[in-house]
């Protein structure tokens, strides 16, 4: 006789619906946007998979308001993103990346009380050689009086956050996403089409093993951030060495430090002195989840979550991660240390 272990599958739209069980006041709305970003998310990762074979690689001749040369994926994860949340009535706005300003809700459709603001598809400029790449979104509750979402409402600084995500479109698909009660990741099941429970409670370790910075802006960070980055390779004596793993895709290399330990460093340098990670679709989410989990992120002067925003593109330097590697990074960067020669100079 065989003797068969039950074991229990999680749908994605299961675990929603039993996290709001919990909170007798939610009324739904919540819930029915992570459905809509979920389906979105699997819209997107279609696309994805087949870009190589349906001429969607490459670039646009579009610039968009970063100034960035526009990839044909980003206009198409854009434009489902929007399609599929625009309708239900939860959301009273949007604001994208990818768009200079509001993304507002159709006439004819009823607005809610949420806004959403999200990256359709971080590190887009790597897919044409086939590294992974994400979508990354933030919730916040609709703070003015108005039917419509005003700029005031998306100026939220990233603790009002009341969910927020990240797909990452690797090997597997998977979609990790917190409503304040701790962080958990869903890999999709493409033979069913189902976000599968894979990673509840996602904890990161306290000290990391990664490292994740571009080295290439050594010679233009200021001397107390090249100090820091020698101490977590270990140059100084001072700690264990981190390895250095850099994809170049923020979404890739957070969700392994995540998974794994360690800390994406993204600092200020002399070419970009108020960094270059957005604020409002990067920076808020990211640190939202990974305090969840037990982590912390920084500008480097100020959790990121505290951060007052004042524009709807707003940049910042970003030290995300482990929670003892991002202390370090607060520590020695509030104190300056004595001038060294660039490591390549050595």
């Amino acid at each position: 006789m065989v003797k068969h272990t039950a074991t229990s599958v999680v749908t994605i739209e299961r675990y929603i619906i039993e996290q709001e069980k919990l909170h007798p006041e939610a009324t739904g709305e919540l819930s029915g946007i992570l459905y809509d970003l979920a389906l979105a998310a699997k819209m997107i990762a279609n696309k994805v998979r087949s870009a190589g074979l349906a001429d969607i690689l490459g670039a646009t001749d579009d610039i968009n308001v970063q100034g960035e040369v526009q990839q044909k994926l980003d206009v198409i994860a854009n434009e489902i993103i929007v399609k599929a949340v625009d309708h239900g009535g939860r959301l009273c706005a949007m604001a994208s990346e990818e768009e200079p300003e509001i993304i507002q809700i159709p006439d004819n459709f009823r607005c809610g009380k949420y806004c959403l603001l999200f990256d359709p598809l971080d590190g887009s400029s790597n897919i044409d050689v086939n590294v992974p790449v994400g979508t990354i979104f933030s919730v916040v509750r609709k703070i003015t009086r108005g039917a419509r979402g005003e700029m005031e409402d998306m100026l939220q600084p990233g603790r009002r956050q009341v969910a927020s995500g990240y797909v990452i479109y690797g090997s597997s698909t998977m979609l990790v996403y917190t409503t304040g009660q701790g962080a958990h990741g869903f890999t999709l099941d493409p033979s069913i089409g189902e976000f599968l429970l894979s990673h509840p409670n996602i904890r990161i370790p306290q000290m990391g093993r990664y490292l994740s910075v571009n080295d290439s802006y050594e010679r233009l960070w200021d001397d107390n951030v090249r100090g820091l980055m020698r101490r977590y390779r270990g140059l100084d004596g001072e700690r264990t060495p981190m390895s250095v793993r850099y994809v170049g895709s923020l979404v890739a290399d957070f969700h392994r430090n995540l998974l794994g330990g360690g800390l994406f460093a993204y600092p200020a340098n002399k070419k970009s002195p108020k960094g270059k990670l957005r604020l409002l679709y990067e920076a808020n989410p990211l640190a939202f989840i990974v305090e969840q989990a037990g982590g912390a992120a920084t500008n480097g002067g100020k959790r990121i979550l505290d951060i007052e925003p004042a524009d709807l593109h707003q940049r910042t330097p970003l030290y995300i991660g482990s929670k003892l590697d991002v202390e370090m990074a607060t520590s020695m960067l509030a104190n300056p240390v004595p001038e060294e020669q660039p490591l390549a100079a050595r």
